[in-house]
């Protein structure tokens, strides 16, 4: 049971509620990469940095624009380019 206290980074000092999160965090410091993409080679510290840029090698873009119909496959491509219609 955890009992509140918090789980530090003994390289950067940060903290983290969770220690599976420290160790999360941990591989930004020792640049460990467990996530390689089979496409290109890339690899990547979380499953879910490897998910988002799974995208850029698909044509999947479900993001659209409500004003022009442009798609995106990243929602923050498409609130960027939202800014252009104001």
């Amino acid at each position: 049971i955890h009992t509140g206290e918090a789980f530090t980074c003994p390289d950067c000092g940060k903290s983290f509620r969770q220690v599976a999160t420290l160790r999360i965090h941990r591989r930004i410091h020792t640049r460990e990469k467990l996530f390689p993409c089979a496409e290109c080679g890339k690899s990547f510290t979380t499953s879910s940095s490897f998910i988002r840029h799974q995208l850029i090698h698909s044509d999947e873009k479900p993001y659209s624009c409500a004003d022009c119909g442009k798609s995106f496959s990243r929602s923050y491509n498409l609130t960027q380019h939202r800014r252009t219609h104001t």
